[in-house]
């Protein structure tokens, strides 16, 4: 990588940042029982099945197998795969113009805790970072700090010089504990004011 002055790494979050997810709603339709809808994204976090698989450590058949006997849910492994596919939509309007728009004077990469199963649906997206850091292939998870120091080991660059946006504030915060500069975004539209704030984008 080429060092320049005031070099600065752009790090984002995928699914509720630059990507439309639908996971917490989809999942809510599932269930055969009653569950507060706040209580669904804490207990998805929770999940052993859901660490094991965006770890990268089982298969996605096994992860149905393993997710459904844990969730209680009465329908097969197929069909859950299915729905589950579906919960990333695809990218939020204005993001790909932006990630691009930002790369002319920054390096631009993403930490997301991910599967092959939602990986494989978006093929182009590698290629829309300078750097990539899929927790399904690093075998690493946000709010682990091993996460975050991987990325700064990886692209040798101090915590102070990373810029990370994630809607998860666990994963803020961790980010914070290591040095890195954090952002709780709630939606894409609070990504633009935020970069400029920090003389990120112009």
């Amino acid at each position: 990588m080429t060092r320049r002055g005031g070099f600065r790494v752009i790090l984002f979050d995928l699914g509720g940042v630059l990507i439309e997810n639908a996971g917490r709603d989809g999942l809510h339709a599932l269930l055969p029982y009653e569950l507060d809808r706040s209580l669904v994204l804490e207990r998805w976090l929770a999940s052993p099945a859901v660490k094991r698989f965006e770890s990268g450590l089982i298969p996605a058949q096994t992860f149905a197998a393993e997710f459904i006997e844990e969730w209680h849910l009465e329908i097969g492994p197929a069909e859950f795969i299915d729905a589950f596919a579906s919960w990333p939509k695809g990218l939020f309007d204005g993001a790909k113009t932006l990630v691009q728009a930002l790369r002319v004077q920054h390096h631009v990469a993403c930490l997301s805790n991910t599967n092959s199963v939602h990986w494989v649906r978006f093929p182009d997206l590698p290629g829309l970072f300078d750097s990539v850091f899929a927790s399904h292939q690093t075998g690493l998870m946000k709010p682990d700090r091993e996460a975050y120091e991987q990325v700064l080991r990886q692209l040798d660059v101090p915590a102070n010089a990373v810029y990370f946006f994630d809607d998860l504030l666990p994963n803020v915060e961790a980010a914070r504990a290591v040095g890195i500069n954090a952002f709780h975004v709630m939606a894409f539209s609070d990504i633009e004011p935020a970069l400029r704030t920090e003389g990120l984008y112009t």
